[in-house]
């Protein structure tokens, strides 16, 4: 059964505004891509697209890109922000996407598939692929590292306070690491073409207003939100405090980099059974 959140549209909003886009690892996709089936990108299809940050990635590669999401509100902000014109929305379930079979080249899952249910998700990418096609899921860790000046070891203590504080807010439905989530949704993946990178850091720079504004879009914030908004709120105060202390600043607009932990499944459908 899958798991139905970020449904509301200050969260959408939110989560255009803060989450990190992973231009690195398009690149990485692109070039596995190439490396099996050279010049046929016809349609890439972005499922659990959010509001659209991953999905602009591909419109540079393929003549079509559409991009999919169960949430009404996800798919609204997403059509509402500027868009290249080879990409479009629909609003669908992950197990069931409006596609025939074997139309699509590419079937991408950034930051999403750990809410699918799984196996549906795994043989309804398997239907709508065409043999060739790609399937690419990605994803991060919560263990997000700053970097600052000679302080870094001392915002990332920090980090992990907040991070600890927010765990007992985490869905049980994702277990103590969505990172075995992927692993095993690679274990179950029957091509026999397939990689598993456990580890690929991605750098931003990001205000600490960003910073925290980004780690506000988890769902086990949300969670914490919508069960007591004022302690939220002033969880969010206490470390933004913190981490501007240990910077010896005041500005919340003070820019720190942010590396982003991010594992990925890459996998290719065999040309034939």
């Amino acid at each position: 059964m899958a798991v139905r959140l970020f449904e509301g549209k200050n969260h959408a909003a939110s989560y255009l505004q803060y989450r990190v886009a992973p231009h690195e690892l398009i690149s990485k996709i692109m070039s596995y891509m190439e490396k099996r089936t050279p010049s046929q990108f016809k349609l890439a299809v972005d499922v659990g697209c959010g509001p659209g940050q991953g999905t602009v990635l591909l419109a540079p590669y393929f003549t079509k890109v559409v991009g999919t999401d169960i949430s009404q509100a996800m798919v609204e902000r997403a059509s509402a922000k500027s868009n290249p014109p080879n990409i479009s929305y629909r609003q669908c379930p992950a197990e069931e996407l409006p596609f025939t079979s074997g139309q699509v080249d590419l079937v991408t899952a950034m930051t999403a598939a750990h809410w699918f249910d799984r196996p549906r998700f795994l043989q309804e990418a398997n239907r709508v692929l065409r043999p060739g096609g790609c399937l690419a899921l990605l994803s991060y860790s919560m263990d997000m590292n700053l970097e600052y000046g000679d302080v870094s070891d001392t915002l990332n203590d920090i980090c992990q306070e907040f991070y600890t504080a927010l765990l007992p807010y985490r869905s049980s439905y994702l277990g103590p690491s969505s990172k075995k989530i992927y692993f095993d949704m690679f274990n179950s993946c029957s091509y026999p073409d397939k990689e598993w990178t456990e580890f690929q850091p991605v750098r931003r720079t990001l205000s600490v207003n960003g910073f925290i504004g980004m780690v506000e879009t988890f769902s086990s914030y949300q969670k914490l939100k919508q069960k007591d908004p004022s302690e939220a709120e002033h969880l969010s105060n206490r470390f933004r405090s913190k981490l501007l202390t240990a910077m010896n600043t005041t500005s919340p607009d003070t820019e720190v980099t942010v590396i982003v932990n991010y594992f990925h499944v890459l996998a290719c459908k065999p040309l034939s059974d």
